[in-house]
């Protein structure tokens, strides 16, 4: 959660999982309904840049999925997977 006096570490620098922890925690924070306006805008702002960047580390990971499919011979092949 984005704390007022704490310097909170570059977004760009979580793993996906800590940027999910922090997302979660700023979220659960705003639904009290305790937060002052300007820390609430803080918030958000922080939020939006976690939300983006869970995004973009999930598409670089289904980017790296690799299909694998069994041939009838048993053979075993990998193959990119493909974005639709």
């Amino acid at each position: 959660m984005a704390a007022a006096n704490k310097k909170l570490p570059a977004i760009d620098t979580l793993s996906f999982e800590d940027a999910m922890r922090e997302l979660e925690a700023i979220v659960r924070s705003m639904e009290t309904g305790q937060v002052e306006l300007e820390r609430a805008m803080q918030d958000y702002t922080r939020g939006a840049e976690l939300r983006a960047h869970c995004a973009k580390k999930l598409a670089e990971a289904k980017m790296k999925v690799e299909h694998i499919t069994q041939g009838a011979d048993s053979s075993l092949s990998v193959t990119p997977f493909e974005v639709e």
